[in-house]
């Protein structure tokens, strides 16, 4: 059975860079696969993607050597369940509030007697390029585990939430930590503000052995990130690559039609 590579080179310490995909885009994840990026997370949290979809995606993900992840909707078992099934090599979980949810997480994605997983399922095994026997027996120790942290109550009890056996990784959501950073008014917090929210949380995770992340923007952003000790990176997402690549050719040839607002999303 094939190892998770990003699952043991972010055990190692070595920083793991992907990208979102958003588009629902069996065709482009089968291309985004094979720019040698380590892992590529298909959203089905905040996107149109459907399971059926999905699974195509981590199918053509996995066969390009590439590492297919999930974000899904919720921490919810039913949805852990379906996604490993049909192939995901790890979830990222949204909105952990505590540690209890946490632990439920974690469990959901591990067989008895360490979790609560049910056993079924097909194309799991051949994305791993393994039989279903070699899969139930190894699948505890390839399936990655991230949670994110995006509000800044979970900010406040990072340590007992990190200290959850079977983490392999936080994802921060830059932009629902700030939202729910706001005043009463309505105010956002600011660059400050959040920046020491972000180095709370890497502290945190630091102290508890855990690899962090965090969603960014740019290349140079990344870098300055993984200097920090940051490792589990996500650059944009292949819809943000592809609108800013067509802005800014729309721009410098035709700027009297462009606007360049579709470039923001």
């Amino acid at each position: 059975m094939k190892k998770n590579p990003v699952k043991h080179a972010l055990k190692q310490g070595k920083p793991q860079v992907g990208t979102w995909l958003s588009l629902g885009s069996v065709v482009g994840a089968r291309f985004l696969a094979r720019t040698g990026l380590p892992w590529l997370t298909v959203d089905m949290e905040h996107t149109h993607t459907d399971i059926q979809t999905a699974a195509m995606m981590f199918g053509v993900i996995a066969d390009a050597g590439c590492v297919p992840l999930v974000r899904i909707p919720d921490g919810k078992h039913d949805y852990i369940k379906s996604v490993l099934d049909c192939g995901a090599m790890g979830i990222v979980a949204p909105m952990v509030m505590d540690a209890n949810e946490a632990r439920a997480i974690v469990a959901a994605t591990k067989y008895p007697p360490t979790g609560n997983r049910s056993v079924g399922g097909g194309l799991h095994a051949m994305n791993y390029g393994a039989t279903a026997e070699d899969y139930y027996r190894h699948a505890d120790d390839e399936i990655l585990v991230v949670i994110q942290t995006e509000h800044i109550s979970a900010v406040e009890i990072a340590d007992e939430i990190y200290a959850v056996p079977g983490i392999d990784a936080i994802f921060v959501g830059p932009n629902d930590l700030a939202a729910s950073m706001r005043k009463p008014d309505g105010t956002p917090p600011t660059k400050d503000e959040l920046e020491t929210a972000l180095q709370r949380i890497l502290a945190a995770a630091k102290r508890q052995g855990v690899p962090c992340g965090l969603h960014v923007f740019s290349i140079e952003d990344a870098k300055r990130r993984i200097a920090e000790g940051w490792q589990f990176i996500a650059v944009n997402s292949e819809l943000k690559m592809m609108l800013q690549g067509a802005s800014a050719l729309a721009k410098a040839i035709h700027p009297e039609l462009s606007s360049g607002e579709l470039a923001k999303y």
